[in-house]
């Protein structure tokens, strides 16, 4: 039979800042790292609130490194990062500080980067086949409509 580990509000303390410190993140990971270490309500509420006075629970920074990190990395679009941060139950207000993270600029060159890429992947032998998928790819990374169309006119006209 296997033994269920039990933990003291310090070292369920001690635990969660070092999983914060390791890498930012959101309320709802916290809370569910906490649920599966088996915590009490009481307890979970009283180590949030801890994070959160002593800065190693912070939204904004969570939803900016998240943006960051996903546009750039990832190159996720937009949509997408948008869509990530509202299933993590971020607030609007965050998402938006999240979103200002991205350089206009280079958001456009990453879009037409992939469209050139992804465009040159497919050997289709005609150019609505190779542009239908190419698009469906984008959207799929969260980039909008209307940019990938404006990218494709500017690039292919």
């Amino acid at each position: 039979m296997k033994k269920i580990k039990t933990y003291t509000l310090t070292e369920a303390k001690r635990a969660l800042e070092h999983y914060c410190i390791y890498q930012d993140r959101c309320h709802k990971e916290v809370e569910d790292k906490l649920s599966k270490m088996r915590l009490i309500p009481a307890v979970i509420e009283e180590v949030i609130t801890h994070l959160i006075t002593e800065n190693f629970l912070n939204e904004t920074r969570f939803s900016q490194s998240f943006a960051r990190g996903k546009f750039r990395i990832k190159k996720w679009g937009k949509l997408r990062i948008t869509r990530e941060l509202k299933y993590r139950n971020i607030s609007s207000y965050n998402i938006q500080k999240g979103m200002e993270e991205i350089d206009t600029q280079e958001y456009q060159k990453t879009l037409e980067l992939l469209l050139k890429k992804k465009m040159a992947q497919f050997d289709e032998s005609t150019p609505q086949v190779r542009k239908k998928k190419t698009l469906d790819y984008l959207m799929r990374q969260g980039f909008e409509y209307t940019r990938i169309n404006d990218a494709f006119t500017a690039l292919f006209s």
